[in-house]
C-alpha cells in the first residue's frame, strides 16, 4: 500500500463488512399457528416446549417471541384460535337448535366426529393439555374455560325450563355438569382410541336419561 491507498482486497472486505445483515425470515403467521394448535394439542401445554414448537412452526426462537410473545402468550392464543376453527360446534349447536335437548343431542355427535377426525389429534384440546399441567395460570385459564361451558349448558337448560320444554324440577345444575362430564369423557376416550361409532353409542346412551315433559 503508497500513500494510504487501499488494496482492492481491503476494500471489498470493507464493503463485505459493512453491508447490513439481511432481514429477518418471513414467515406465514396463521400457518405457523396452525402448526402450534397441533403441537400444543397432540402433547398438552407442558410436554410442548419453545424448542418443539420452534421446529414444528418453521421458525427461530426470536421470530416466535416476536410474533406471539413467550410460550404462555402463545398457548393463549391458541386455545382462541382453536376454539374457532375446531371446538365451535358446542356453541353453535346451543345457538341454531330449537330446544335443549336437541341442542346437546346434536352437540354429543358432532363431538363423536370432531373428536376421532384422522386429519388431527384426536380429543379436545382444551381438555387435553390440562393433562399433567404444572403452571398454575395456564391451568387456571383452562379450568375457567371448561366451567364457561357448563354455566352455558346450565342457562341454556333453565331457559327450557321456562319455557315448559323441560320439565320445571329438573336440576339444571347437574343436568349441565354431567353433560359437562360426558363430552370431556368422550374426548379422552378419543385418545384413547375409541372410534366415531364408539362414540356416538355413548352420545345416544347419554341423552337416554334426559328428561322429558
Amino acid at each position: 500500500m503508497v500513500g494510504g491507498e487501499q488494496t482492492k482486497e481491503q476494500v471489498e472486505a470493507g464493503v463485505r463488512k459493512a453491508k447490513p445483515r439481511g432481514r429477518p425470515r418471513s414467515f406465514d403467521r396463521a400457518t405457523a399457528l396452525e402448526k402450534a394448535i397441533l403441537a400444543f394439542w397432540e402433547h398438552g401445554y407442558e410436554a410442548t416446549s419453545v424448542s418443539d414448537l420452534t421446529r414444528v412452526m418453521d421458525i427461530g426462537a426470536p421470530s416466535l417471541y416476536a410474533a406471539f410473545g413467550d410460550k404462555r402468550s402463545l398457548f393463549e392464543e391458541v386455545v382462541k384460535e382453536y376454539g374457532v376453527r375446531y371446538g365451535s360446534f358446542g356453541d353453535r349447536a346451543l345457538a341454531e337448535e330449537p330446544t335443549a335437548r336437541a341442542a346437546f343431542a346434536r352437540m354429543l355427535r358432532e363431538a363423536a366426529v370432531a373428536y376421532t377426525d384422522p386429519g388431527h389429534p384426536h380429543g379436545c384440546l382444551v381438555v387435553h393439555a390440562a393433562t399433567n399441567c404444572s403452571t398454575p395460570e395456564v391451568e387456571e385459564s383452562l379450568r375457567e374455560r371448561r366451567n364457561a361451558n357448563i354455566a352455558a349448558f346450565e342457562s341454556r337448560i333453565r331457559a327450557d325450563m321456562a319455557a315448559g320444554e323441560l320439565p320445571a324440577g329438573t336440576d339444571a345444575a347437574a343436568l349441565a355438569r354431567y353433560t359437562g362430564a360426558v363430552i370431556q369423557g368422550m374426548s379422552q376416550q378419543a385418545r384413547d382410541g375409541a372410534s366415531r361409532e364408539e362414540l356416538e353409542a355413548v352420545a345416544e346412551i347419554a341423552m337416554a336419561i334426559w328428561p322429558r315433559t
